[in-house]
């Protein structure tokens, strides 16, 4: 009975963007009558669980606004002061099972690490330099409804078409062109194994359509730089890295999943990268990284004779500052790109 509830929830939350706030009340209470005179029951929900949800589908990004009401239940080293001295805030995670603690109906044990893994997605977006709003935490993202089994995505091209304008006045934007989420129980579908899966699926012909639309060239065949994970831990250090490439136009991306150093450097190879990031514990003590050209070392690996050799040598890499590592790499990408096509 609950999970057939909890699903009408969901829907009902997922029209949030089309029928509005006093139209998702509806179906989240007693049921709503459309235009054409279909009634849609509703999940039988309270006034008072309905308008906390409602609240919930409104908050935005890494911190929510504090009412007065229910700001004290909040941790207060969260909270932060607005500029205008008077609004309190919190963070979106604290805001969020703090509101749902109050509800009529009972929180699942898993809201604590639900509101644990909106903090850890929060700082990760803020270290890779998106805090700026290109990336936000949006209750009212809802999909998979039925098979999500943690956080989902959507990603949205707020480029605009020439020409046509809303009702409102404002521009037609593409709008969404991929979205996914996890999915932990879709390898186990057809093996039996439990194993941690998220995926992504892109809407090609609209992402094609809006390339087109803003002239976007062909990428270099040359591959992306990518930035190997050497320490689980530095996660944060890597893509404040990744984000230091790409702030520079630099086709870069950090190696996902949990293989050692061999199955990374194989990994860079497949995808044509020009060059590896490379950063241990040494290394990041010294405040340096190692920068291994794959396509020099590739050339200079065919003439040693021996791994002693090799080792000896260490083809085409070098430790530079951290300071060095974006002009060192485009040293290294215009030394190859000539003999791509761009």
């Amino acid at each position: 009975a609950n999970a057939s509830r909890r699903l009408i929830v969901l829907r009902a939350l997922d029209k949030w963007d089309r029928l509005g706030s006093d139209g998702v009340k509806l179906l989240l209470t007693r049921g709503r009558k459309d235009d054409s005179g279909d009634f849609t029951p509703g999940a039988g929900l309270s006034d008072f669980n309905a308008n906390l949800l409602l609240t919930l589908l409104s908050l935005r990004s890494g911190l929510a606004e504090v009412s007065e009401n229910w700001k004290g239940e909040i941790n207060p080293e969260v909270n932060v002061q607005n500029p205008d001295g008077k609004t309190v805030l919190c963070r979106l995670s604290d805001a969020f099972a703090t509101m749902l603690g109050r509800a009529e109906l009972k929180p699942a044990p898993s809201l604590a690490i639900a509101a644990q893994q909106l903090a850890e997605f929060a700082k990760l977006i803020e270290t890779a330099g998106y805090g700026d709003g290109r990336i936000i935490i949006d209750p009212s993202c809802i999909r998979g409804l039925e098979y999500s089994t943690g956080p989902v995505f959507e990603a949205e091209l707020m480029i605009s078409e020439d020409g046509e304008d809303a009702d409102d006045g404002q521009p037609v934007r593409f709008g969404s062109v991929g979205g996914g989420g996890r999915y932990d129980d879709l390898v186990a579908r057809f093996t039996g194994q439990k194993v941690p899966a998220t995926g992504f699926s892109i809407g090609v012909s609209r992402l094609q359509a809006a390339l087109a639309h803003i002239g976007a060239k062909p990428q270099a065949a040359l591959g992306p730089v990518v930035v190997l994970v050497m320490d689980k831990a530095e996660i944060a250090t890597y893509q404040k890295m990744l984000q230091q490439l790409r702030a520079a136009n630099i086709r870069a991306e950090m190696y996902l999943g949990s293989s050692g150093m061999k199955a990374q450097m194989k990994y860079a190879d497949k995808r044509n990268s020009p060059c590896v990031i490379i950063q241990g514990s040494d290394e990041r003590a010294k405040g340096e990284v190692t920068i291994k050209d794959l396509i020099e070392g590739a050339k200079a690996a065919a003439a040693i004779k021996d791994n002693k050799e090799w080792k000896a040598a260490r083809p085409a890499q070098m430790s530079v500052a951290e300071s060095a590592l974006v002009d060192e790499v485009r040293k290294i990408i215009a030394l190859h790109s000539s003999g791509h096509t761009s």
